[in-house]
């Protein structure tokens, strides 16, 4: 397999003949913004491995849809066909990309998910993350937050306090530890 950080490059502050100061640096175009920042922001844009809690820029944080039936549908339509091959269809991490040996993303019952804002899952769909592809070319707007509603339904399924439950809920749960 090829090994891209084995390659011929120029590093940070390298001579180079090919310009006419000498310097393989080059200043970036003028009105260009840099995206990578962070300890990691060499080979990951600066995303790889950290998941950042607060909301994306111009953004409270909460969705700007109210969460009906509909919308949950809806979620899991987008959520089974854009993120269940690598996340799993129960969120946990272990989709079928990942079974064939891509890397594992976190479950969303990871604290870190869980204290992640609605915004700032929906700026990881759109956006990617680490060696997430981003999706925000292939998903509208309010499909992302379909499937931020829908992740937060998955989060709650599988952390629901007992207390919540229903009475024949409850009922099942105690017949299915016999």
């Amino acid at each position: 397999m090829h090994d891209m950080y084995s390659q011929p490059k120029y590093k940070p502050g390298s001579p180079s003949s090919l310009f006419a100061d000498d310097k393989a640096a080059r200043k970036p175009p003028e009105g260009t913004l840099p995206i990578a920042t962070g300890e990691r922001a060499g080979p990951s844009s600066g995303r790889l491995g950290r998941v950042d809690a607060a909301p994306a820029p111009a953004s409270s944080g909460a969705s700007p849809y109210p969460v009906t039936l509909a919308l949950l549908q809806r979620g899991r339509n987008r959520y089974d066909i854009y993120c269940a091959g690598c996340h799993g269809l129960a969120g946990e991490g272990n989709g079928m990309i990942v079974q064939r040996g891509f890397p594992r993303p976190l479950s969303y019952l990871d604290d870190r998910l869980l204290r992640a804002t609605d915004a700032a899952l929906a700026h990881a769909i759109s956006d990617g993350y680490g060696v997430m592809y981003p999706f925000g070319d292939r998903v509208d707007a309010h499909d992302r937050w379909a499937i931020v509603a829908y992740i937060r339904a998955l989060q709650l399924s599988q952390r629901a306090p007992v207390e919540h439950l229903a009475p024949q809920d409850l009922k099942a749960l105690g017949e299915g530890a016999r």
